[in-house]
């Protein structure tokens, strides 16, 4: 063999990596264009109260597929669904006018689709359409900028101290110290990035500590996590979990335009991935009180769970290797 030809050992860990790259950019587009080129509404949850005729008529004209219709008492009723996100929107139809309810902080783009819907039905009543938004974003920020604009930085609230920490606390026995370093960071970091979405651009409402510790638990998901993998499998681990976390749970956070707006099997991957459930959870806890914000503490708790669990796998082995080392052996006799 010649003394510059290269290993077989090494040309096929080329290829796998090779291979392994060319993957991630495929599903990286896969998530960024897929939901895209599909979106629109996916059975977004909508109220209705009127009489049955109308009831009827609305149920005949609206597109299944795009629409779960709910049907309410009276229009309070709606008014209240939208308001506990039971419902992303509500049409109430009497005889002298059509009420549209809607909730743009839980979506601009289910809102402007309600809206649509509600201004349809009163032409078809010969009637105007009077729009309620009962969740608007704040006059501060009209668009929900600063909520949309949350997320990245989350994101990397989890990457970076697993990329730092395993810098300055290296190997098995800086384990420890790097979890904890990344759960206080989670607490630091989480209540100053709540205070400046809160009381700095004025992006947020609601109670500043239920918001606060929302994303802690977002930012020590995605953080323990990562070092999880980090622990368990090396680099690969750390790799793969940023590219879970980026490329993945971002586009599919549907935290621009509520997760209504996504394909359905999308929509629930990105609600089960960190991203997507801090982003609902920050979405709850600033505009609707936290209704709703159970399943995605059950998310993210779980996922602290899965960080923490492969962090004290690889403790263990760390240990394992630590005893059966030769000079640990040598040193006990």
């Amino acid at each position: 063999m010649s003394k510059h030809s290269t290993p077989t050992g090494t040309k096929r860990k080329l290829a796998l990596v090779v291979l392994g790259l060319a993957a991630l950019i495929t599903t990286m587009l896969c998530a960024f264009a897929l939901p895209s080129l599909h979106s629109g509404p996916h059975h977004v949850p909508i109220g209705i109260t009127g009489a049955q005729p109308a009831i009827g008529d609305f149920r005949e004209n609206i597109d299944e597929d795009a629409w779960d219709v709910r049907v309410y008492e009276t229009p309070a009723a709606v008014r209240a669904a939208v308001e506990s996100r039971d419902a992303a929107g509500g049409i109430a139809v009497t005889e002298q006018r059509v009420d549209v309810y809607t909730a743009t902080a839980g979506g601009p783009s289910a809102t402007g689709a309600v809206t649509a819907l509600g201004e349809t039905v009163a032409a078809q009543h010969t009637t105007e359409a009077s729009v309620h938004d009962l969740v608007p974003f704040t006059e501060d920020d009209p668009r929900g900028t600063g909520l949309t604009s949350a997320l990245m930085p989350m994101i990397f609230g989890g990457i970076f101290p697993a990329l730092i920490l395993s810098s300055f606390f290296p190997g098995h026995r800086g384990l420890r110290t790097r979890i904890a370093g990344a759960l206080l960071f989670s607490v630091v970091a989480g209540a100053a990035a709540a205070a400046v979405l809160q009381f700095a651009t004025h992006s947020i409402e609601g109670d500043y500590g239920l918001t606060t510790l929302g994303v802690i638990l977002g930012m020590a998901a995605m953080s323990t996590t990562l070092l999880g993998l980090q622990a368990r499998f090396g680099m690969a681990g750390f790799a793969f979990g940023s590219a879970l976390m980026m490329l993945l749970g971002n586009p599919l956070s549907g935290l621009a335009t509520g997760p209504h707006w996504l394909p359905d099997g999308w929509a629930t991957l990105g609600q089960l991935l960190p991203p997507g459930a801090s982003g609902s959870l920050l979405r709850t806890n600033a505009f609707f009180n936290s209704a709703d914000a159970g399943l995605p503490v059950l998310t993210l708790v779980v996922w602290v769970a899965v960080g923490i669990a492969l962090a004290f796998l690889a403790d263990r082995r760390g240990r394992r290797s630590v005893l059966s080392s030769p000079e640990t052996v040598t040193a006990a006799v």
